[in-house]
C-alpha cells in the first residue's frame, strides 16, 4: 500500500492552525506510525514519548516542508530519527510476545541501521521502494541491495538455512520475482535458471520463508491495538506544554493568559566583582539578565543592526552553552508606535542550523517581559530574548534570517488577543559570532520517596544559562504511577534557584536500570559556584492510578443514575442511542475528591466496530489555597494562580459508528495532582564531579 499524498490545501491549513492540526493528522494516521514505532521500542511509555516528541518536531519543521514528497513521507523522515534516538538511548523494554514474533523482532534489532529501516519502511510502513529510497537518501539500486542484504541477514539470524549457495548473479532478482514485479521475459529467464539449478531452488525457498515470516510479522504488528487512552495521554502532555509554553490556545478552555515577565537572573551576584568589565557593564547595560552574563564574561556586546520596512532590529549579544543559545535583541519601530517581538514559530530561520547546532534537542520558549522598566519607557521599542538550539561546535557564526515579527498586544483583557495576531513582514539578516561556554556536571547519589514511589537524584548540571537537576522515578507498581514530579526551588550553597515554571519537568531518558525512568528540571542559573550543599524542595506530584470498574449502560433506562468510584458519587446524567450515541457523566463535588480526571472507554453495541469517540468536558480550576475558579463563567489568568489543579466536572462522550447505543462504561483508572512540600538534602558526600 502506497500512502496517499496530501494535497496543498491541507498542508496550508496545517501550517496555519499549528499543533492542533498536527495532532489531528497523527490521530488519523496513528495506527501505521504506531506499528512502525513498535518495531523499534515495544514499550508503551517509550511509544508515548515517541509520538509526543514527533508531533512537536513536525510542528517546528513545518515551515521547511516542501511538496516534493508526500506529507506522510516527510513526517516519516522526522519520525524515524526519533525512533533511532529513543532506541539508542533508552534500550529495549520488552513486553510479552509470541516466541516467533519475539525472534523476528530480536533478529531485526541485529541488522545494520539502514538494512533495518529499508525493511521496516517497505514491509511495515508499506511505503513504495521509491519513497523509501528517497527518505533514506539512497538510489533505487542501493535500496534493492539494502532489502536483499537485510533479508539475508534476517535469514542468518533466524537460522533459515546456514549457507547461501544460490548463484550470486541471480540474488538481486529474488525480491522482484517473489513480489511479482518482473517483466515477462526476465521472469521466464529466471524461472528457467531456477528450474535447472537445485542450489538456487533451495536458496530461493529459504529466502521466501523469511519474507513470509516478515509478512506475518507485519500483519501482527498492524493488528496491534493502541492501548486505551494512548493518544489522549499524548494530547494531554501537548496541552500541558502549550499551557506552559505558548498559552495561545487557551480560549478553547476559557483560560486567559497574561504574558508576564520572568524574574531577572543574577540575584545574589554582588554589584562589585573586582573586575573592570563588571563595573563597566553595570553602568552601561540596562537589561539585568544580559548585564549579569556580560559581568561574568560569558558573552560579548555585539550590537548588530539590520533595518527593513521601517523596523530596526539590534542583536545585542548571544550566550551559548550545551543547553541553548540565548539571543538578546531590541526592536525599534521607526515609523509608528508599535512594539514587536521575535516569534520562534513564525518567520525565523537559522540557515546553517544543520551545520553548527545540536538538532537532537529543542529550543526553549521565553515570554515577552512586560514588567521591565526598559520595555515601558518607549511605545515603539521592545527588548527581548529568544532561545535557539545549542551549538554543536565550540565556535561558530549563526546565520540568522528573520522575515516576520509579531506585534505585541498588552491588553490582557482582550478576548481575541491570541486569535487576531498581527505580524510585520520584512527581511533582517544577521551573522552572529558565538562561542559555546562550558558546563559542569556533578554526579549525585541520593534516594527518597514521593507518595510511596522511589525517586533517585542522579546528576546536577551547572550551565551558564540554566541549572539542571536530573532525577529518576521507579514506577514498578502497576496500580500507581508517578507521572510528573514538579519542584519549587533548588537551594545550592544557601542560594535559592526557582524552577522553570514554563517547562516544569521533562522526560530525559531511561536509566541503566530499566525500572527507572529519568527526567530533568531546569532552574535559574548559578554563577561561579561549586555545589557543596544542595536542598531540593518539591512542589507537586501528578499520579495515575489503575482502578478498573465497569458500569453497564442502557439507553432505555431512566437517567440520571449514580455509581460509586474512588470515594466519590458519580452521576450518569444521560445515555442516548445513536447514531451518534452520547453519554454524559458528571461530578460537581470536588472537595476532597481523590481524582481530577477519569480514564475510561465507552463500548458500543459491537465492540469490534471501528467507532470513534469524541469527548468534551467542563471543569473547575482550584488553586493551592482551595479557591475555585469556574472557567465556564469567567476567564481567569492561569499564570497568576498558585499551583492550579483542574477538576473535570462534566464529561460528554459522543460515540460515532455505533448503530444501537453505548453498552458499557469501562473505567481504567484516574489521574490526580497532589501537593508535596518535602525538602531533600543532598550532602557533600553525595556530590561528585
Amino acid at each position: 500500500m502506497i500512502p496517499a499524498k496530501m494535497n496543498p490545501i491541507s498542508i496550508s491549513t496545517k501550517r496555519g492552525k499549528g499543533v492542533d492540526s498536527i495532532v489531528d493528522w497523527f490521530d488519523e494516521y496513528k495506527q501505521t506510525f504506531y506499528s512502525l514505532g513498535w518495531s523499534y521500542l515495544r514499550n508503551q511509555q517509550q511509544m508515548e514519548e515517541l509520538f509526543y516528541t514527533s508531533i512537536i518536531k513536525v510542528q517546528k519543521e513545518m515551515p521547511r516542508f516542501k511538496s516534493e514528497t508526500s506529507f506522510e513521507t516527510w513526517v516519516t523522515s522526522i519520525f524515524i530519527p526519533i525512533c533511532r534516538e529513543l532506541y539508542a538511548h533508552q534500550g529495549l523494554q520488552h513486553t510479552e510476545e509470541s516466541e516467533q514474533r519475539q525472534d523476528v523482532l530480536i533478529a531485526l534489532d541485529q541488522l545494520k541501521e539502514y538494512e533495518k529501516e529499508a525493511i521496516l519502511l517497505t514491509y511495515v510502513k508499506r511505503m513504495s521502494k521509491e519513497e523509501a529510497a528517497h527518505l533514506l537518501k539512497v538510489s533505487a539500486e542501493e535500496m534493492q541491495e539494502l532489502l536483499f542484504s537485510g533479508i539475508q541477514s534476517l535469514r542468518k539470524e533466524m537460522r533459515y538455512g546456514s549457507t547461501f549457495n544460490g548463484c550470486k548473479e541471480y540474488h538481486k532478482k529474488y525480491i522482484d520475482y517473489l513480489e511479482r514485479a518482473m517483466c515477462r521475459p526476465e521472469k521466464v529467464d529466471f524461472e528457467v535458471h531456477i528450474y535447472h539449478c537445485q542450489e538456487c531452488q533451495e536458496d530461493l525457498a529459504a529466502f521466501q520463508d523469511v519474507m513470509l515470516t516478515m509478512t506475518s510479522l507485519t500483519d501482527r504488528i498492524e493488528d496491534l491495538q493502541m492501548p486505551s487512552g494512548f493518544m489522549e495521554s499524548v494530547k494531554d502532555r501537548l496541552a500541558e506544554k502549550e499551557r506552559q509554553r505558548q498559552q495561545k490556545k487557551e480560549k478553547r478552555n476559557r483560560m486567559g493568559l497574561v504574558l508576564s515577565g520572568f524574574i531577572a537572573l543574577g540575584m545574589g551576584i554582588g554589584f562589585f566583582t573586582g573586575v573592570f568589565s563588571s563595573l563597566y557593564y553595570s553602568w552601561t547595560e540596562d537589561n539585568k539578565q544580559l548585564r549579569t552574563f556580560l559581568q561574568q564574561d560569558l558573552g560579548k556586546r555585539l550590537n548588530l543592526e539590520a533595518e527593513s520596512n521601517g523596523v530596526k532590529i539590534t542583536i545585542k549579544s548571544a550566550i551559548a552553552d550545551d543547553v541553548q543559545t540565548l539571543v538578546f535583541y531590541e526592536i525599534e519601530d521607526k515609523d509608528e508606535n508599535n512594539q514587536y517581538v521575535i516569534n520562534y514559530d513564525e518567520g525565523i530561520l537559522v540557515e546553517n542550523q544543520q551545520d553548527i547546532m545540536n538538532n537532537a534537542t529543542y529550543p526553549r520558549y521565553y515570554p515577552p517581559d512586560f514588567e521591565s522598566d526598559g520595555n515601558n519607557k518607549q511605545k515603539n521599542v521592545f527588548e527581548g530574548k529568544i532561545s535557539l538550539l545549542p551549538l554543536a561546535v565550540d565556535d561558530g557564526t549563526i546565520k540568522l534570517k528573520i522575515t516576520k515579527l509579531q506585534k505585541l498586544v498588552r491588553d490582557s483583557t482582550d478576548p481575541e488577543r491570541f486569535e487576531n495576531i498581527e505580524f510585520k513582514t520584512g527581511e533582517w539578516n544577521f551573522e552572529i559570532p558565538v562561542s559555546k561556554q562550558p558546563s559542569i556536571e556533578y554526579a549525585l547519589d541520593e534516594e527518597t520517596e514521593v507518595e510511596g514511589i522511589p525517586v533517585r537524584f542522579n546528576k546536577l548540571t551547572i550551565a551558564p544559562t540554566a541549572t539542571i537537576l536530573q532525577f529518576g522515578i521507579n514506577n514498578e507498581q502497576p496500580e500507581k504511577r508517578l507521572e510528573v514530579l514538579s519542584f519549587d526551588n533548588l537551594e545550592v550553597n544557601d542560594k535559592k534557584l526557582k524552577a522553570d515554571r514554563w517547562y516544569g519537568t521533562t522526560f530525559s531518558d531511561v536509566q541503566k536500570d530499566m525500572n527507572w525512568t529519568a527526567f530533568h528540571t531546569h532552574f535559574d542559573p548559578l554563577f561561579g559556584e561549586k555545589p557543596n550543599d544542595v536542598n531540593v524542595q518539591f512542589a507537586s506530584a501528578r499520579l495515575t492510578f489503575e482502578d478498573p470498574k465497569t458500569i453497564e449502560l442502557d439507553a432505555s433506562r431512566d437517567y440520571p443514575q449514580t455509581f460509586e468510584y474512588a470515594g466519590s458519587t458519580i452521576s450518569i446524567d444521560s445515555v442516548e442511542a445513536g447514531p451518534p450515541s452520547e453519554v454524559v457523566i458528571s461530578n460537581h463535588d470536588i472537595e476532597d475528591r481523590a481524582y481530577q480526571s477519569l480514564h475510561f472507554d465507552i463500548m458500543g453495541d459491537d465492540e469490534s466496530e471501528n467507532s470513534s469517540i469524541e469527548m468534551d468536558s467542563e471543569g473547575v480550576l482550584v488553586d493551592k489555597n482551595g479557591i475555585e475558579y469556574d472557567l465556564n463563567i469567567t476567564p481567569v489568568s492561569y499564570e497568576k494562580i498558585e499551583q492550579p489543579r483542574y477538576f473535570e466536572t462534566v464529561q460528554r462522550i459522543t460515540l460515532h459508528g455505533s448503530k444501537v447505543g453505548p453498552k458499557r462504561l469501562n473505567i481504567i483508572g484516574y489521574s490526580a495532582m497532589k501537593y508535596v512540600d518535602d525538602v531533600v538534602n543532598i550532602s557533600t558526600a553525595d556530590i561528585k564531579q
